[in-house]
């Protein structure tokens, strides 16, 4: 095999797999819908051919095999080629198992919430141990500068996702991983494109389970009743065979965490008798980085590694990022796809501006988002701000009308909370209204999973221009 194609090669972890491949000496091309720097520049700079537009002769004649990104479905003209043709092909999990992932130890974090967080937290403890680990992170830490990477270390740290792996394969993605350690932040309803309830993706945790050896282990959150559940049936199916090791807050945990203090300028707790603590912000936090701490004394770091390196760690690019201050007003960035998400950031931002009016302006767009599945729940977790601003949804795809998240019913349940709510017509408006409105000392967080059409630079730039 010396020829491969990558047909969605510009997400993250596409585009370091295609690299770590080119470096190990395969002839690598590639294609995607959108094609822009960094990662088009990265690529370039790697020597890789990338076809923008998804065509059938974008699939060299003499290719080997085809890598078909998650986004790709029927109809794509790379995947009917390739159907029609008879090519090899594996989906991009397959192909880092197959590739990257026999025989190494292989660290995968996984949950509802919290998943990139702890997977750069534990990546950089090991880095900043000289354990120089592959990873494949679904965001940028700012200690490692990238999402992926692949080393001839023996240590492998990757975010496993429970959404489904391709087209052609409905099982979860970490299911690929061949997990050595697997950590299990949290379990709630998510994906509901492709997840009916929450028992659906408690079995999804529960096949995982069987994939962990007998010298692994599973950290998962003791105070997170699916996950005790999942505990409890996995250890009724898998006996010894798993070992199992709760953290969390609550006395019935295995590990538990400790003498928590929450700051403005980060968080502070004890594990097992070592104290640590973290430059960030939120009780969520505290326990992704217990759960780090805990796989990475797995890992044989030592208590004083693990302070020092948590003591320096610099956060993920879009988690509670602060891009901007003018004229006395924060502009703060971060990711939005699950109302408890929602809540546990606007908490966070309490507790790191204590004396702040805080607004929250809301793109929902997740596919979970989207539905009214989570009606209540979002209207519940908004009203925790001062003043919300809501875009409207543009994203519904092909839902019926019972289906959406209605936009007009989600003002009405945030105001009736007594927070203040604005349902905006566009994202220009949306400025307009929130500048016009914005005191100095004031704090925007803007939350949403996409680009939001760029309103962070927008309203930076409308409140230098009052």
């Amino acid at each position: 095999m010396k020829r491969i194609h990558f047909s969605g090669i510009c997400g993250t972890a596409m585009g370091a797999v295609a690299t770590a491949m080119a470096r190990r000496g395969y002839e690598v091309t590639g294609s995607d819908a959108n094609v822009y720097p960094p990662m088009s520049t990265f690529l370039e700079e790697e020597g890789i051919r990338v076809n923008k537009g998804y065509r059938g002769e974008n699939i060299p004649e003499n290719v080997d095999l085809v890598v078909i990104g998650n986004a790709m479905s029927r109809g794509n003209e790379e995947v009917e080629a390739v159907l029609e043709r008879g090519l090899r092909y594996m989906s991009l999990p397959e192909a880092m198992k197959e590739f990257f992932l026999w025989g190494k130890k292989n660290f995968v974090v996984t949950g509802t919430h919290g998943k990139t967080t702890t997977t750069s937290m534990l990546t950089w403890l090991m880095e900043d141990a000289g354990l120089e680990p592959s990873f494949m992170i679904g965001g940028i830490a700012r200690n490692l500068g990238r999402g992926g990477r692949f080393t001839d270390s023996d240590y492998c740290v990757l975010e496993g996702d429970e959404y489904d792996t391709a087209f052609f394969d409905k099982r979860s993605k970490f299911l690929h991983y061949l997990p050595h350690v697997v950590i299990i932040n949290n379990i709630e309803m998510d994906h509901a494109d492709i997840y009916s309830n929450v028992d659906e993706i408690k079995l999804s945790f529960r096949r995982l389970l069987r994939t962990v050896p007998r010298d692994g282990v599973v950290f998962m959150n003791a105070d997170c009743p699916n996950c005790r559940e999942v505990r409890r049936l996995g250890e009724e199916e898998l006996g010894a065979w798993v070992k199992m090791v709760s953290v969390g807050l609550g006395e019935d945990a295995d590990i538990r965490i400790e003498q928590v203090e929450l700051k403005p300028e980060g968080c502070s707790f004890s594990l097992q008798g070592e104290p640590y603590g973290i430059p960030m912000v939120g009780v969520f936090n505290v326990r992704n980085a217990a759960m780090a701490a805990c796989a990475a004394l797995k890992a044989g770091l030592t208590p004083e590694q693990i302070r020092r390196s948590l003591s320096r760690f610099e956060g993920v690019a879009r988690r509670q990022e602060v891009r901007g201050v003018v004229k006395g007003v924060t502009v703060v960035d971060d990711f939005a796809h699950h109302p408890t998400a929602v809540a546990q950031a606007i908490d966070a931002l309490r507790q790191r501006f204590p004396q702040s009016r805080l607004w929250v302006l809301f793109d929902p767009r997740s596919n979970t988002m989207i539905r009214n599945v989570f009606q209540q729940e979002i209207a519940t977790a908004l009203s925790k701000a001062d003043f919300v601003a809501l875009a409207p949804v543009e994203n519904f795809k092909k839902l019926k009308p019972e289906e959406r998240l209605n936009e007009q019913t989600l003002t009405e349940q945030i105001l009736a909370s007594g927070t203040d709510c604005h349902l905006g017509a566009s994202i220009e408006e949306i400025v307009q209204h929130v500048v016009a409105h914005a005191q100095s000392g004031d704090v925007l967080l803007v939350m949403s999973n996409g680009g939001f059409g760029g309103i962070h630079t927008r309203l930076l730039e409308a409140l230098e221009n009052l």
